[in-house]
Order: C-alpha cells, then structure tokens, then sequence
C-alpha cells in the first residue's frame, strides 16, 4: 500500500509589474514585486520540467521548496491589493492546467481563473498534491521491506521512521486540502462576487472535492500507520504465516477498528468527490461560451473516473481486511458461539477479496503505469487472500471438531462490526506570513517608526537610561521577577537591546 498519486497541475507565465500599480511613498515595493514575479516564474518552471520526467525520477522536494517559497510573495500581493498599498489595473487572470476534472480524451484541460485568490487556491492544491506524491514515491523506495527475512532490526527500524514521515506528509497535505475547502475557496468566492457565473469552475476548485481529498489523504496515512504497527509482526510471521499469530502481534479487533475508518473515509471522500454535478458546473461553462478558448470550453465539471474507481476499491479492500480481523479476533476467544462468528467474518473477507481481483489486460499494455498499478493491486489482493485462506481453514477446521458453532449469516454478521477507530489526524495548515507588507514581520515596526511610535528597542534603550540616572545599578545575576517588586515603586522589567527583533 502506497497512496493515490497526482498529476501535478501547471501553469501559465504572468508578471505582477503589469497590473501591480506601487501606491507607497517612493514605490517601496517595486522590488518585491518583481521578486514575486521571479518567485512565480521559478514555480511554473519546476512544475513544467516536473511533467517532462519520467515518474519514479521526479524531484517532488524541490517543487514543494519553490511552493514554498512563492506562496508568502503571492499571500503579500493580495495583502498589499486589500489594503490598497497596491493597485490592480485589471482584474488578473491566472492560467492554470487542471488535473482531477474529467474529460472527453482524458486531457488536463488549461483554465483562465480570475482574481490573485483563485491563484492561491491553485497554488495550495498543487502542494498538496506535492506533499502527496512525495509520500508516495518515499513509500515505493522501500519496498517490502517487513517481509524481507534477511533484514536487520536496525534496518527495519530506520525504513520504519522512513514509512511514519510518509504517514506525516499525508497528515500535512490533508491539512492543507482542508485548509482550501473550509477557507480559501470561501475568500475566492468573496472576490468574485457577481461575476461568478463568467468563468469555469473545475471540480479541482470545489469545496467538496477538496474536503474528499482531505479524507482520502487521511485515509492513506491512516493506512500506512497500520503498515507500520504491522511491522515487526509481518516480520516475525515471514517464515511461518498464519495462526497462531506472534507475541509482538498488535490487537486484531484495534486492526479492525483503524481498517474499518479507512474504508469509511474512503466512501465519504468518493460520496463528497461526485457531489458537483455536471449541470451546476457546467453553467459557468455556457455562460462564458464564445468567450473563451476551445480548450476551456471543452472542459467537463466531473472529477476523473481514475480518483473515483481509486477511493471505490480502496473502500471495499479495507472493508474486507477489516472483516478479516474481526474474524481472526473472534477466533482467538474461547466462548461459545466464537467460532462462528470467526468462520462466518473469514468467508466473507474471502468472497469480497476474491470479487475485486483486478483482470489484467491480455497482450501490450497501451499504459505501462496504470498496468503496473493493476499488477501492483493483483499482488496485494492476492497476498491478503492467502493469509485469509490460512486463517479460516485454521478455524473451520477447529469448529468442525472442538466447539460445532453455527455459523451466522452476513446480516447477522453485520450486527457485530464496530464502530471504526482513528489512528492518526490532519496536520492545521496554517498559511504562511506574507513576505512583504501588511502582516509581514518588520511590518508594524515600520509602520510604528513612520508615526513617531517608539519601537521595543527604542524603549528598551530608553528605560535603561532612565534607571541609569535614577542611580539604579544593573546587576548581571538571573533574580526572578518577583524580586522586581519588591520595592514600593514599581518598575518596568529590565530588557535588552535588541529583544523581540528577527533576525
């Protein structure tokens, strides 16, 4: 198990300076402005020499380090616009290529989106997208590596820390997904006002499509910390696969529970991922019609088949792992009417399994990628079914000898499973201060400065030189501050030059 990988978007060329007009005293920020414009340029070409490379050899660190680096430029512009420190001659148009929308020959069709926050918006989804995708492609360095039987325990602890910054990337870029849904979108669709209905909305630029993204990388991580809490017992399990399990074995009914969470994140992201419909996309599509290019008009307003199929499987694996579990937890426990339960969950993990085996195409594959996916899938499927057939051969044959259990129906099944459990969490993503401008750091101090308000060093210095003439002497002990009040007269606590400052 890895995680669902991205199409990284790309975009057009633009230049701040030609709609940017500086309104401060002496252009303060015609340099920022172009350090924007050079921050953006350095974005679109790492995304574009990104969608060159072959896909095992993608540098997704130095795209998420340009992301990072242009998001604060980008964050300072619209600042600057709101506070009317700049001036737009027009509205903005970014291009930007979408990749999640579903189209006729299954092209990422190039979008003209209006205002700096539609900008935004992209520019977040692109480094989620990135934290994704780079979560994935560390995941595939590893390999099996649990199965490996020559592995060292130091070996295997290091790929561990390895697969849990995996798990951590997702975190991050769920966080991000969230951030997108539950507040950029928001300020995009504050900015656009009345013009709404003149430009195409792609499903990338939905608030549920980015809340299913949220869940599904939710989902992953999730998916890789039960690999990880695996770990050691794969391991031990290599040589002899099966009942009984090893003592470093996790709780097979908390497996079930983390199981069955993923398989409910997974079917609420794919409900929430096909909620914007055809007919309410497409009505910006109609509107702008005639004024647009071929390319945005052809454009469709429903996410990919490849992310939907992606959350539909993921959902019914995890639903049969979890089923698996349940089965082998109800066989561990001596009690009456257990074995039942065990065989009864075992048979059913075992038909949902073998149901989702993926055929594979006779002859060439005209898609190497999406073939070595469906080999990836057959393996993974067909690995969990033989574990599956160990365990419920194991415990049929104990309840046809020893305990004569009447084994329930998948109904009555359905009445024992759990309420799911959840392993891990969303990082917040917290937008980054703008590099320049209202709410940069320095910011308030200039400002303060250019209204005659003394900064903290000023009077810093300032009470320093006041306690000199009073005939206070400053000592170089660590007394308490308790100890500053001691008189009757209180006094400003001592400071030094400099506190507060960035340096």
């Amino acid at each position: 198990m890895t995680s669902y990988t991205y199409v990284l978007p790309t975009t057009g060329a633009i230049s701040f300076s030609a709609f940017a007009i500086d309104n401060t005293h002496a252009n303060a920020y015609t340099a920022h402005i172009a350090a924007a414009t050079q921050a953006r340029a350095n974005l679109r070409g790492v995304l574009k020499q990104s969608r060159r490379t072959d896909p095992h050899d993608r540098d997704y660190l130095r795209i998420i380090k340009a992301l990072d680096d242009y998001i604060p430029h980008l964050r300072a512009i619209i600042a600057c616009v709101h506070s009317d420190e700049l001036q737009c001659k027009y509205d903005p148009v970014f291009s930007w290529r979408t990749t999640l929308s579903a189209t006729l020959f299954n092209t990422s069709p190039r979008l003209r989106l209006p205002s700096l926050h539609a900008d935004l918006a992209s520019t977040l989804l692109a480094y989620a997208m990135a934290l994704s995708n780079f979560s994935h492609s560390i995941i595939t360095s590893l390999g099996a590596y649990e199965y490996e039987r020559t592995i060292s325990e130091k070996e295997r602890k290091e790929k561990d820390e390895r697969l849990n910054f995996g798990v951590t990337l997702l975190c991050r870029a769920s966080g991000v997904f969230s951030a997108i849904g539950e507040g950029v979108l928001g300020e995009l669709d504050r900015a656009i006002g009345n013009r709404a209905g003149s430009w195409v909305r792609p499903p990338d630029l939905c608030k549920e499509v980015n809340v299913a993204l949220a869940k599904m990388a939710l989902a992953d991580a999730q998916s890789l910390a039960i690999r990880k809490l695996l770990s050691k017992a794969a391991f031990e399990s290599t040589l002899s696969p099966g009942p009984p399990l090893p003592k470093s074995h996790p709780s097979t009914a908390l497996l079930a529970k983390l199981h069955l969470d993923c398989a409910a994140l997974y079917s609420s992201a794919r409900t929430l991922a096909m909620a914007p419909s055809k007919s309410s996309l497409t009505s910006g599509l109609k509107a702008s019609f005639g004024s647009t290019s071929k390319s945005q008009n052809d454009s469709g307003g429903e996410v990919s088949a490849e992310l939907l199929k992606y959350l539909d499987k993921e959902s019914k694996f995890h639903a049969a792992i979890a089923h698996k579990w349940l089965g082998v937890d109800a066989g561990e426990i001596s009690r009456t009417g257990k074995g039942g339960e065990a065989v009864g969950f075992l048979k059913w993990a075992q038909q949902e399994l073998e149901l989702h085996i993926p055929r594979l195409p006779k002859g060439l594959a005209k898609d190497r990628d999406q073939d070595g996916k469906r080999q990836d899938r057959k393996a993974r499927i067909e690995k969990e079914l033989k574990s599956v057939k160990l365990f419920l051969d194991h415990y049929r044959k104990i309840n046809d000898s020893l305990t004569f259990d009447l084994v329930p129906k998948q109904s009555e099944l359905q009445t024992l499973i759990p309420e799911g459990r959840m392993a891990v969490a969303a990082k917040p993503y917290v937008l980054p201060d703008p590099a320049f401008g209202p709410g940069s750091k320095g910011y308030q101090m200039q400002a303060r400065a250019r209204n005659g308000i003394k900064t903290d060093e000023a009077l810093g210095v300032e009470a320093l030189r006041i306690d000199n003439q009073a005939g206070d002497t400053i000592d170089d002990d660590d007394s308490s501050d308790d100890d500053i009040n001691t008189k009757g007269t209180s006094t400003a606590p001592r400071t030094y030059v400099g506190a507060g400052s960035y340096f």
